[in-house]
C-alpha cells in the first residue's frame, strides 16, 4: 500500500527500496567479513608475512583486506584471465591474490611509483614463486598507462592507487582492456561518505564522480559489490577498444 516510497504520485520522486540487509548493530560489518575471510580468503604463510613485512617497513595499512582480495581474484578466474593490470602495487600482497588467479603462462604488470615499496614487492612474490607471472614497474602510473601497447589488451585493469586519478585511470583503462574485459575498483564506497560527498569533501568528492562517470559510460555495464570498502566491478561491452 505505497510503504517504502517517497513522494508517491511524482514521478521524479526516488523509491525507497528495502535492501534486505540487517543493521549494522545487529552484524557489524566487521564481523560478517570476518565470516568471508574464514570460509573463502584464508591467509597462507606467505600472505602473513607480505603483511608483517609492511608493517616492519611502517608502510600504511592499505593493502586489500583478505575478502576483498579472494573477491578480485574470483572474478579473474571467472574470465579466464591470463593478462592483468593492477595500478598500485604497495608491498605486492594484492599482487600474490592476483597472480594466483592467473595460468602459469599469464602476466601480471603491477604499477608502483616508489622504488622502495616496489623492490619489496618483488621480493614479496619472489618468496611465494611467482615472479615469472608478476611484472613490478616503478613510476607515475598514468605515463606508465599511456606508454602501455593495447595489443595484445588486458584482461582486467585493476585499480587501487590514488583515488584523484581514478577517472584519469579510467580513459586509459578503457583504452587497455579488451572487449568483455574486467575493470575493478577498490574503495568504491569510501567509507560511506561517496553518499553525501559534498558534506566530507576531498576524496569522497572524487571517487564519486568516478562512480558516476562509470555509471554513465556507454563503454562500460558495471556495479559496486559491497565487499570491503566497496568494489566496483565493469565490464567493457561497447564502444571503441583494441580488440573492438
Amino acid at each position: 500500500m505505497g510503504e517504502g516510497r517517497r513522494g508517491e504520485g511524482d514521478p521524479g520522486a526516488a523509491e525507497t527500496i528495502v535492501s534486505g540487509a540487517p543493521a549494522p548493530s545487529e552484524f557489524p560489518h566487521d564481523e560478517l567479513d570476518g565470516y568471508v575471510r574464514n570460509l573463502f580468503a584464508r591467509e597462507d604463510d606467505c600472505l602473513r608475512a607480505i603483511r608483517a613485512r609492511a608493517a616492519e617497513a611502517s608502510l600504511p595499512a592499505i593493502q586489500l583486506p583478505p575478502a576483498t582480495a579472494r573477491a578480485v581474484q574470483i572474478l579473474l578466474r571467472a574470465i579466464g584471465a591470463r593478462r592483468v593490470l593492477e595500478i598500485g602495487t604497495l608491498a605486492g600482497y594484492s599482487a600474490v591474490w592476483i597472480a594466483r588467479a592467473l595460468p602459469p603462462d599469464g602476466m601480471l604488470i603491477t604499477l608502483e611509483i616508489d622504488p622502495d615499496r616496489a623492490a619489496m614487492a618483488r621480493k614479496s612474490v619472489e618468496d611465494t614463486g611467482l615472479a615469472d607471472r608478476v611484472d613490478v614497474r616503478v613510476g607515475d602510473a598514468l605515463d606508465l598507462m599511456t606508454a602501455l601497447d593495447p595489443d595484445p589488451p588486458f584482461d582486467a585493469v585493476f585499480l587501487d592507487a590514488d583515488k584523484e586519478r581514478y577517472c584519469d585511470y579510467l580513459e586509459q583503462a578503457a583504452r587497455l582492456v579488451r572487449h568483455k574485459g574486467l575493470l575493478v575498483a577498490d574503495n568504491a564506497l569510501w567509507r560511506g561518505e561517496v553518499m553525501d560527498p559534498e558534506r566530507f569533501g576531498g576524496l569522497a568528492v572524487d571517487i564519486h564522480r568516478f562512480n558516476e562517470r562509470v555509471a554513465a559510460d556507454p563503454r562500460f555495464e558495471a556495479t559496486i559489490l559491497p565487499v570491503g570498502d566497496g568494489l566496483l566491478v565493469a565490464v567493457r561491452t561497447t564502444g571503441k577498444s583494441a580488440s573492438n
